[in-house]
């Protein structure tokens, strides 16, 4: 393992995340190849590139959703094994925020926030309630708390399972996709959210086609085609002068 944290170490300081020689397969098809990444703490990685081409199923790796098939996956100098603890430890340090927000429909804003504080980690129900509440307070709904999801708009529905995942606590943010399935009015909104969360200096990687998103926030561009990282680099390079042809043909067509 040591060797693993010396490819990537940055200023003595073990990666958020780490990531070394990536394989994924679904039957024959393989989805990654061979995919390097380390994430320093509090950096902001925006994930792009075409429909297929492993950004959703990378960071569905990272917390375990999809078994990798080969190479390692490190957080926060965590190794990712078949061991429940550790796969729990790990879910525990990273926050997942999806497409679709997989709420509980027959439960409040508020009791979806506080299920896994309640269930999990055995929090008291006025401590659950209080903290659910601050992070309500933080993504700008607290008064849409005792609604159902059904009686709220995608862009608060997004909302809520950003709150929700924040309850935890993780050190680590996970989006993937989270504005495609929204109504282009509510985009705005969750960005807002998400920018807010980069600006406190949260650890994220963050799939999506938001292109004036990554050029405010990210550190970092990864262009992801056909299971590979093709390039990464700063959103001025990436946007203004990336190496690669692949890139510089995605890139124009995402502008215009």
């Amino acid at each position: 393992m040591t060797t693993h944290r010396m490819k990537h170490e940055h200023n003595g300081e073990v990666p958020a995340i780490e990531l070394i020689g990536l394989d994924k397969f679904y039957g024959a098809f393989q989805a990654l190849h061979g995919v390097d990444l380390a994430v320093r703490k509090g950096e902001r990685v925006v994930v792009c590139g075409p429909s297929g081409s492993g950004k959703s199923t990378m960071i569905r790796c990272i917390n375990r959703l999809e078994q990798h098939d080969a190479g390692s996956i490190c957080v926060d100098g965590v190794m990712l094994t078949n061991d429940k603890n550790r796969i729990d430890a790990i879910r525990n340090d990273v926050g997942m925020v999806f497409q679709h927000f997989n709420l509980f429909p027959h439960m409040t804003v508020l009791q979806n926030c506080t299920l896994a504080l309640r269930i999990l980690h055995r929090m008291p129900k006025a401590d659950a309630d209080a903290r659910a509440m601050c992070l309500l307070e933080r993504v700008r709904i607290p008064e849409q708390s005792m609604k159902y999801p059904n009686q709220l708009s995608g862009g608060q529905q997004q909302r809520v399972a950003i709150a929700r995942a924040l309850c935890l606590r993780p050190k680590i943010m996970l989006f993937d996709e989270p504005t495609s399935a929204l109504d282009p009015e509510m985009v705005r909104e969750v960005l807002d959210a998400m920018i807010e969360l980069a600006e406190e200096g949260m650890t994220m990687i963050c799939v999506t086609h938001e292109m004036n998103f990554a050029r405010r926030v990210a550190d970092r561009i990864v262009f992801m085609e056909m299971g590979k990282i093709i390039e990464e680099g700063t959103p001025e390079r990436m946007f203004k002068a990336p190496e690669q042809d692949r890139t510089r043909t995605f890139f124009n067509q995402m502008n215009h």
